[in-house]
Parts: structure tokens; C-alpha cells; sequence
């Protein structure tokens, strides 16, 4: 069985799990909420999940090894029962070990790492797409520096394990000026930078690759990414992809500001 790699905004903090007012609307979360439950419903199970996430960056592009890991509550203010969510999924050292040796292979730099939870880019997110907690998953890192070539070749290092029935899954958001959401308002800059972001997905591969190189060029690049964590996963999920083209798979205004989520192959 081949999976895609998915590219999925996560939210706000444990957004889905708390009474939502910082953005003056309580169903803020509810589409995406309802987005991410229905992610893997009619889906082919995969067998495991690697999870990039925007909220991890190491000097290497690191993996975790440890079979139960930890959650780490990197998140601040919330309400206290927000720190007490848990999500039992296994890891899965095996595959954590073939990811390290791909990414090796591939002339990356590489690391393990048999101490570090799961953020809340994986945990919040699974806890939406896979309640039952029942599919072994990955952490993987971001490198520091945040070089989009570097991550659409690290995408390359892991599309094979798509073919094992591996989902490959970017954590972010497409939108991530959080000023900006904070103020609860429509503002152009958001989608301006989607009427791009979608279409160069959409592309062939050599094509949308180029783009997503030079993405600082984009409309409005700055205004939505002020820092690019968010951003990054995504050239994973679209290195991954191969020759396969992305398509849009979820799209919304998140306090007048739109998001998306894009699916390739």
C-alpha cells in the first residue's frame, strides 16, 4: 500500500480541546477540528505515521527512537487541564532507525534522539485524526537554519517509505502570522499568499520544487510566514511526493485569515 504525504495546519495550542475566546469566536477551531477527524476515515490505515512538525528544530535533522514516548507540553497560558491530555501511541525505534539511515544516505545530516516527546505539532493533531492512538508514529525534526532545498531533499530521502504503507505527514500551518490571527480581522496577505501557495502545488513536480525554493518572492510571502517553521514542513511533504502533483484538501478563514491543507499523490 503507498500513501501520500499530507501537508495539515494544527491549530493553536491545544485549540481543540478548551473553550476558545483569544479570537473573539468560540467555534474559532471547529472546521479544521472537523477537517482533521475525518483525515484518515477513508483512508487505507497506514501502518505508521512520520510526523514533521514545525515545533521541533535540531541542528540535524533528528528522529525519536524511544518506543513510548513522553508528551512535551511546549505550550504556555493554557488552561490546566490542557496539561493533562494524553496520547499513548507508540513510537516506533525500527523505522525511526531506517529514517536516520535515509536521511544519512541521502548526504543530511542526521540524528536520533531517545529522550524528546512528542510536541503538541504531533500530539494535538493525532488526537483529532487518530483517537484510538493505535498507529505507531515518528518525530521528526526541522534543521536549523530552515533551508526549503534542504527539506524538499529530505522529503526525497523519505518518499520511499511510502511504498511501506508509511504516511508522511508535515505539521504546520499554511498561514502562521500569529499577530496577525490575534487580531481577529480579514487581511488580504493570507490569501494572496494561497492564490499562490495552491496553484504552485498543483504544478509539476520540477516546476512547483523551483517555486517552493524561492518561496520569499511569493505575494505577501513575509506577511504570512514572519518566520518560516510553519512553512517548512511542507517542502518536506512536497519532496516526498516525487512526481506526484498536490491538491487542496482543506481550505478556511481562521479569524478572516485563510488556511489550507494539501494532499500529494
Amino acid at each position: 500500500m503507498t500513501q501520500p504525504s499530507l501537508y495539515i495546519p494544527h491549530g493553536g495550542g491545544p485549540c481543540f480541546f478548551m473553550d476558545w475566546s483569544p479570537m473573539g469566536a468560540a467555534d474559532t477551531w471547529h472546521g479544521m477540528e472537523r477537517f482533521l477527524r475525518d483525515l484518515l476515515l477513508t483512508r487505507d490505515k497506514p501502518s505508521a505515521i512520520i510526523v514533521i512538525t514545525a515545533h521541533w528544530e535540531a541542528p540535524a535533522f533528528t528522529v525519536t527512537t524511544t518506543a513510548q514516548p513522553s508528551l512535551l507540553f511546549d505550550y504556555y497560558g493554557f488552561p490546566e487541564h490542557t496539561y493533562q491530555l494524553q496520547y499513548p501511541a507508540r513510537g516506533a525505534p525500527q523505522l525511526a532507525q531506517q529514517v536516520f539511515e535515509l536521511i544519512r544516505d541521502a548526504g543530511l545530516p542526521a540524528a536520533t534522539d531517545g529522550a524528546r516527546g512528542w510536541d503538541h505539532g504531533v500530539f494535538i493533531p493525532m488526537m483529532l485524526i487518530r483517537p484510538q492512538a493505535d498507529i505507531p508514529i515518528v518525530q521528526l525534526s526541522l534543521r536549523e537554519g530552515l533551508n526549503p532545498d534542504e527539506h524538499l531533499r529530505l522529503g526525497a530521502a523519505l518518499a520511499p517509505l511510502r511504498a511501506q504503507n508509511v504516511l508522511i505527514l508535515g505539521s504546520g500551518m499554511s498561514y502562521h502570522n500569529v499577530r496577525a490571527l490575534m487580531r481577529s480581522t480579514s487581511h488580504t496577505e493570507a490569501q494572496q499568499f494561497d492564490d499562490w501557495l495552491t496553484p504552485v502545488l498543483a504544478a509539476p513536480a520540477a516546476a512547483r520544487n523551483a517555486a517552493l525554493r524561492d518561496w520569499q518572492q511569493a505575494p505577501s510571502a513575509r506577511a504570512a510566514h514572519p518566520r518560516e517553521e510553519h512553512l517548512l514542513p511542507l517542502m518536506a511533504c512536497a519532496g516526498a511526493a516525487g512526481e506526484a502533483t498536490g491538491t487542496r484538501i482543506y481550505s478556511e478563514r481562521i479569524a478572516g485569515n485563510r488556511v489550507s491543507a494539501y494532499q500529494f499523490g
